[in-house]
């Protein structure tokens, strides 16, 4: 393995991915990061042993690979500090909502992969969605699933726009789960449980339920039915959330993430 990655930020995402790297076989010399804030920069060093940068420079020209984990609001003032230093690499980015094109426009380089993981990729049960522009070849993306492999599975997309529905949908998602999770924990410390004891039960359930829906090849609706016996304690759960139109609630509460998703596109994009 003898590529060069860099990362353009030092957070919790490209952190998952430099670890993922070191797994593979990748020296910490190989990889750089520009990173402006302490924190981050000694935490990176103190686990990887990386070489971090305050800012983009010169030593940008031997990447292969630049990985953009920058806030959306910050990408273009960051591009503009790398584009005359890695115009030979290919860009991989984990901004929510920094279309391709924009990038490829800042960047001067039509080598874009936009991608868009979520946090269990952390401990390497995420799910990233990607879209490549045409200049990308089937090495680039082969390369990519490599690199991206640790954190999980990743999943193509053969038009960007689906990004946004996937950033409502995975992107944001995990925070749904924990949300439900917080009113089950409530939910049964009010029925006399105590807090650890709801905690682990609601959490071992919702493992399970991914499990078991992974493994079913049953429909999600099939699965719940088979769990809702009518008049029943579920049905009587079922019941009381279809008269407070839960479902459709969360329907429009992922529709306004999708629509922040593509607002963030066109408040932050090019020009």
């Amino acid at each position: 393995m003898t590529q060069r990655i860099a990362f353009i930020g030092g957070g919790n995402m490209a952190s998952a991915i430099i670890g993922g790297l070191i797994a593979q076989g990748f020296a910490p010399s190989q990889i750089d990061v520009v990173e402006p804030f302490a924190e981050a920069q000694d935490k990176l060093k103190t686990s990887y042993g990386l070489t971090v940068h305050t800012q983009a420079g010169p030593f940008l020209t031997a990447a292969d690979l630049v990985i953009w984990a920058v806030k959306p609001q910050t990408f273009k003032e960051a591009a503009q500090q790398v584009q005359a230093h890695a115009q030979k690499a290919l860009h991989l980015s984990v901004a929510a909502g920094i279309r391709s094109e924009s990038i490829a426009q800042w960047l001067g380089t039509e080598r874009v992969v936009r991608a868009m993981p979520n946090t269990p990729a952390l401990i390497g049960k995420g799910i990233t969605a990607l879209f490549a522009r045409p200049a990308v070849t089937a090495q680039d993306k082969a390369w990519v699933e490599e690199v991206l492999a640790p954190t999980g599975e990743v999943l193509w997309l053969s038009e960007e726009a689906q990004l946004d529905a996937v950033t409502a949908l995975s992107g944001s998602g995990p925070a749904y789960m924990f949300y439900f999770m917080e009113a089950m924990v409530d939910a049964g410390t009010k029925m006399g449980l105590d807090a650890a004891q709801a905690y682990k039960l609601a959490v071992a359930t919702f493992i399970g339920a991914g499990e078991l829906a992974r493994a079913s090849t049953e429909s999600p609706e099939v699965l719940r039915q088979r769990v809702t016996s009518k008049g029943g304690t579920t049905y009587a759960a079922l019941t009381s959330m279809e008269t407070d139109q839960v479902s459709a609630q969360f329907v429009r509460a992922m529709q306004a993430a999708g629509l922040r998703a593509r607002e963030l596109g066109d408040e932050f994009g090019s020009p």
